[in-house]
């Protein structure tokens, strides 16, 4: 009789679990029997286990073979349980010291000829086991990169089983070449074809981008087809400032669990762009499923959730957001637990003003005052609240495509507005040190009172603002987080009269439009 427990772990949501896979081999009828609330994937892994055991020249016995994966309270998927059970049964049956296999935790799966292939989910793994102060992580090998990214662990990445139970019987690992990367990964990042340059005019517009951008706003553009809301929305992800290396791997930390990490350049050093069709659904856009997964939203943490042709997306998927736009995270509620995804992310949204774009171009618009109000209908009050700035985009002008106005000359290239946008986001950060504030988007009203001082006139401009104009109190604290992120592209300490009007201009558009 013989036993021997091996650490494993599993993702959920984008936490992770430790679980002990505990092997017993004994005298008894020959079995290979699985407890422990398995998925069907996870209980086909005896097939796998025993047959790539017998292909890399170990040989099970006869016997009654237990394996529990504990604690039984925790819903097991995936095929990454493979190797620790193969390495667990091997233990117990005396083929690997069981001193090797303490503080160690492993991942992976097996093909039926004993290779091991890779998993998603490692970083996370990786990550949750240095904090249990595990001292090593064995791994596939096509994981090493993304295993690396967390220092402090060993890392020992394998590629068939039959040289991993050598070297933990004490052979020589063969140095194959190093996955490892350069630290300046940034630089293999590809060079983005669009640039704000291409804009011909629309300079109002660009300078609405590019406030949304430096203060982390949510931006709604709205106008005619071919006005250019798309082809701006675009370029706002070649000005967007560079990822810090936390936020990097928090971000890597998402797509590792989804797999869409790249094995030989894991690491995320752009921030991302989520362009979501209208045909999405809720549990696409919020993530979700049996054991949740992250969605749209939180793949667009970090970085920016585009939303093309707005009235178009049914209400109830639009309305999901409300709350994610509001606290920043995404929670789902399962019987078996809850759990929370990150949803720091900006929101850029461009729509028509009616079914057939021209309203309210009475001459061309073909639209009925009913389709019109219905069409515009889709987006609720609480919705647009939501949104920091709000935006026409007028018609493009002959004389602007053909460049027949000279102060259109030298248009502005992305790097240039990058520039200005990253010494705004500098400014908050020396500003927010210390807090968990990161830009002037995500201000509550108490931080607003600290950080937004206004004078005596100031404060008469607002309060005829919100007297004239009808503001809500969520829309009163929107003006005043753009005012801060205006005065901070003006180097201003101070937020002024000019960075109020400006401010109070983007909330025009909905009275335009919605009447509200």
């Amino acid at each position: 009789m013989a036993f021997c427990t091996v650490l494993s772990a599993s993702v959920q949501g984008l936490g992770v679990e430790m679980i002990r896979v505990e092997a017993d081999v004994s005298n008894g009828l020959p079995m290979f029997h699985m407890v422990g609330y398995l998925s069907s994937e996870v209980k086909e892994a005896s097939e796998r286990v025993r047959t790539a055991i017998r292909n890399s020249g170990m040989k099970l016995p006869a016997k009654k073979i237990i394996v529990n994966l504990a604690p039984a309270t925790v819903r097991k998927k995936g095929a990454s349980f493979d190797l620790p059970i193969a390495l667990a049964v091997l233990a117990a049956m005396g083929y690997i010291p069981e001193e090797a296999m303490e503080r160690v935790i492993v991942t992976g799966e097996l093909s039926l000829e004993g290779k091991i292939r890779g998993v998603p989910g490692v970083l996370p793994m990786v990550i949750g086991a240095k904090e249990q102060g595990c001292k090593s992580f064995i791994l596939p090998g096509e994981n090493e990169t993304e295993g690396r990214l967390v220092k402090g662990i060993e890392i020992l990445p394998a590629d068939n089983l039959e040289e991993l139970c050598a070297y933990l019987n004490g052979a020589a690992r063969s140095e194959k070449s190093q996955r490892e990367k350069k630290e300046n990964e940034k630089n293999r990042q590809h060079r983005a074809r669009e640039d704000f340059a291409d804009i011909c005019g629309q300079k109002a517009v660009k300078r609405a981008a590019e406030i949304a951008v430096a203060g982390g706003h949510n931006l709604l553009m709205a106008g005619s087809p071919g006005s250019g809301k798309t082809m701006i929305a675009k370029r706002i992800a070649t000005i967007l400032p560079e990822l810090s290396w936390e936020e990097s791997l928090e971000i890597t930390k998402i797509y590792s669990v989804l797999g869409l990490v790249d094995h030989e350049y894991p690491l995320i050093t752009q921030r991302p762009f989520r362009n979501v069709h209208h045909t999405i659904t809720r549990t696409a856009l919020t993530g979700g499923g049996r054991i949740p997964m992250p969605g749209e939203i939180s793949m667009a943490h970090g970085g920016v959730l585009f939303l093309d042709e707005l009235a178009e997306f049914p209400r109830n998927v639009l309305e999901v957001l409300r709350q994610p736009l509001e606290e920043h995270q995404i929670h789902i509620a399962r019987n078996y637990g809850n759990f929370t995804f990150p949803a720091e992310f900006m929101l850029v949204a461009a729509m028509n003003p009616c079914p057939c774009g021209n309203y309210p171009d009475v001459q061309k618009c073909s639209c009925t005052p009913g389709q019109i109000q219905k069409y515009l209908g889709k987006i609720s009050q609480p919705f647009l609240d939501r949104m920091d700035i709000c935006i026409e985009t007028p018609k493009v002008v002959y004389r602007d495509l053909n460049g027949e106005r000279k102060d259109l000359e030298g248009e502005e290239t992305s790097e240039t507005i990058r520039r200005r946008v990253t010494d705004a986001r500098n400014i908050q950060r020396e500003r927010y040190k210390g807090t968990d504030i990161r830009t002037n988007a995500v201000l509550g009203p108490q931080e607003i009172g600290h950080y937004v001082e206004l004078g005596e006139r100031e404060r008469k401009m607002m309060e005829l603002a919100f007297e004239r104009i009808g503001l809500t109190a969520r829309t009163y604290h929107k003006i005043l987080r753009v005012a801060r992120t205006i005065a901070d592209l003006d180097y201003s300490e101070k937020v002024k009269e000019k960075h109020l009007k400006e401010a109070i201009a983007y909330r025009s558009l909905d009275k335009k439009y919605w009447g509200r």
